[in-house]
């Protein structure tokens, strides 16, 4: 049986990994019978968000604690997992991709990817094994493997799809409801949130991600 990583960023839209993102990745594998393993970093969050207010808040939360609140306490320290280990990884989105993954929230041009992050993404590339992106989470694919030109969506926004480019990325427009496929770097990309509106269309576009990433594997 295949095993796909699921490499998480918090919890929560505004700090951590998009919920919803997330949950349907999870459900849309297991409906295929394939095993997961979330992972995360064992690091600081890089801000925390009241996701009722809006607001930040002075206190500090641990991505690794945080992500494991999504997986059911069932999740793996990523500075302990390696490409050996998994046949594929998903990363969902949430703006704890471009926080906590990386700093593409606040750096821009000058984005940073975390090491780990960065070591697991490479080892993958290298052994081509399937990585799949959802929502803003393909800006920490071009910024990882800007220097093999990977084609990528974030959806339509012309800013954020300009900085990938800058990154080397080539950008591809794409609909809520479906997916970008570069079969050369085996990266698949969907818009999710980035582009919405709802939890009904954004499950078409990861359905067909989590299928296609599965049908790499095998």
């Amino acid at each position: 049986m295949a095993k796909i990583g699921i490499l998480l960023a918090g919890c929560g839209v505004n700090d951590g990994s998009e919920i919803h993102e997330a949950v349907l990745t999870m459900l849309a594998l297991d409906c295929l019978g394939v095993e997961r393993l979330c992972l995360a970093p064992n690091i600081e969050q890089r801000d925390v968000v009241n996701h009722f207010s809006g607001e930040a808040v002075s206190e500090s939360r641990n991505v690794l604690v945080e992500s494991a609140r999504i997986a059911r306490g069932e999740i793996s320290d990523l500075a302990a997992v390696s490409a050996s280990d998994i046949d594929a990884v998903i990363m969902p989105g949430g703006f704890g991709a471009a926080k906590n993954l990386s700093d593409f929230a606040l750096a821009g041009e000058q984005t940073e990817v975390h090491p780990d992050v960065l070591r697991l993404l490479q080892e993958m590339h290298k052994v081509k094994k399937p990585i799949g992106a959802i929502c803003i989470a393909p800006a920490v694919l071009a910024r990882a493997l800007g220097a093999f030109k990977p084609e990528l969506t974030i959806g339509n926004d012309l800013a954020t799809a300009k900085l990938l480019e800058s990154f080397g990325a080539r950008h591809l427009d794409c609909p809520v409801d479906d997916i970008v496929v570069d079969q050369r770097n085996r990266l698949v990309t969907t818009p999710a949130y980035m582009l919405g509106p709802g939890l009904r269309e954004i499950a078409v576009g990861i359905d067909k991600l989590v299928g296609k990433i599965v049908s790499m594997v095998a």
